[in-house]
C-alpha cells in the first residue's frame, strides 16, 4: 500500500494501464507538460512519448470524436476534458456515436473508451465550471458511468474502465483531486463496475451516495452518532450498473433511506435509487424515502450563495433528524 492523492491514484492508474497494454494512451488539452487541467497526467509524457500522451486543440467534439474512431479500430483512448462541463459539445460523439456502435455493428466492433470528466462545485467556479452529468449519461443504454470518492476506488475504478471494452464516463469530481488515502500498489487491483461500497456500517438510517459527497455523508454520520443516530453510508462508486442488492439488503436492515447527491433532484440519480427502494423494499420503510440534493438552479459564483445551494455536513444531519 501507498499513500497518495485522489490525482495521483489516477495517474498511477493510467500509468500501469499503458505500461500493460501498448494500446492505450491519453487525448486531451494540455496532457503532455501540464499534465491536464488537475495534473493527473503530470510526468506521463517524460516515460511514454507525445504518441501516447496527446496534447489536442481546443475542440472538444473533435478530439471526442477523434477517440471513438480509434477505439473502434482497437486502440484504447483515455480522454480528458478540462472541465466536465464541456462535455456537452462533446455529447454527440458519445451519445449517438460510441453508445451505439457495438449495436448497431452487431457485436463486430467495440469502442474501449474512457472519458475523464472533472466535476462538480464547491470552488467558486461558476456554473458553467460546477456541473455534473451524471444523471445524464446514466440514462443512455450503451455507457457505464462510475463516480468514485476515494483515492483507492480511482485507482482501481480507472483500470476496471481502461480494460471495459464499452464506453465508460469517469466523473472526477474536483474537491476530490487533494485527497489523501491508502491505495494497493498490485498493478492487477481492480474494483469490478456494479459493486457499492459500505463506507460505514450502520443500524438506524441509510444513506446512499457518491462521489465527493460520501465525505460529508461520513463526517455527517458522525454527528448523527452523538445524538444516538446510526448512519449506514453506501457508496455506489458505479451508477451504470448500480448494485442495487447492496442497496436494498442495507434498507432492509435500517428501515430508512437518504438518497443523497450534490446536484439537482429532479430527473436524478437519487431518483432512480428512490424508485427502487419503493418498488423493491417499501414494505420495510418505516418513513418515506427521502432525497437530498441541490435544488433545480445554476450553481452560484458567489460564494456565499454556493455554500447556500449546494448540500453540507449540517444540511445532512438535518434532513436526517427529520426522518425520525
Amino acid at each position: 500500500m501507498s499513500r497518495m492523492s485522489y490525482s495521483k491514484a489516477l495517474g498511477t492508474a493510467i500509468a500501469e494501464e499503458m505500461r500493460r497494454d501498448e494500446n492505450v494512451l491519453c487525448i486531451g488539452l494540455d496532457l503532455a507538460y501540464y499534465g491536464g487541467a488537475f495534473g493527473v497526467t503530470r510526468g506521463l509524457a517524460e516515460e511514454f512519448g507525445t504518441d501516447r500522451i496527446m496534447n489536442m486543440p481546443i475542440s472538444e467534439a473533435g478530439y471526442t470524436g477523434l477517440a471513438v474512431g480509434a477505439a473502434a479500430t482497437g486502440l484504447r483512448p483515455v480522454v480528458e476534458l478540462q472541465f466536465g462541463d464541456w462535455v456537452t459539445i462533446a455529447s454527440d460523439q458519445l451519445v449517438n456515436q460510441a453508445a451505439n456502435m457495438r449495436y448497431m455493428f452487431g457485436g463486430t466492433l467495440s469502442i474501449p473508451m474512457v472519458m475523464r470528466l472533472p466535476c462538480g462545485g464547491g470552488g467558486s467556479a461558476g456554473a458553467q465550471h460546477s456541473h455534473m452529468f451524471e444523471s445524464w449519461f446514466s440514462f443512455v443504454a450503451g455507457l457505464k458511468v462510475a463516480a468514485p470518492s476515494t483515492p483507492a476506488d480511482a485507482k482501481g475504478l480507472l483500470k476496471t474502465a481502461i480494460r471495459d471494452n464499452n464506453p465508460v464516463i469517469f466523473f472526477e469530481h474536483r474537491q476530490c483531486y487533494q485527497l489523501q488515502g491508502e491505495v494497493p500498489d498490485d498493478p492487477e487491483y481492480l474494483i469490478p463496475f456494479g459493486k457499492a461500497d459500505i463506507k460505514r456500517e450502520g443500524k438506524d438510517i441509510t444513506i446512499v451516495t457518491y462521489s465527493y459527497m460520501v465525505h460529508m455523508a461520513l463526517e455527517a454520520a458522525k454527528i448523527l452518532e452523538k445524538d444516538g443516530i446510526s448512519a449506514e453510508i453506501i457508496d455506489l462508486r458505479t451508477i451504470k450498473p448500480l448494485d442495487t442488492d447492496t442497496i436494498i439488503n442495507s434498507v432492509k436492515k435500517t428501515n430508512r433511506v437518504l438518497c443523497l447527491q450534490e446536484t439537482w433532484l429532479t430527473c436524478s440519480v437519487a431518483s432512480e435509487v428512490a424508485a427502487i427502494i419503493s418498488e423493491q423494499a417499501f414494505d420495510y420503510l418505516d418513513a418515506p424515502v427521502k432525497r437530498f440534493g441541490s435544488p433545480d438552479c445554476p450553481v452560484p459564483f458567489a460564494p456565499v450563495l454556493e455554500n447556500y445551494v449546494l448540500p453540507n455536513t449540517d444540511k445532512i444531519v438535518r434532513a436526517v433528524k427529520e426522518m425520525f
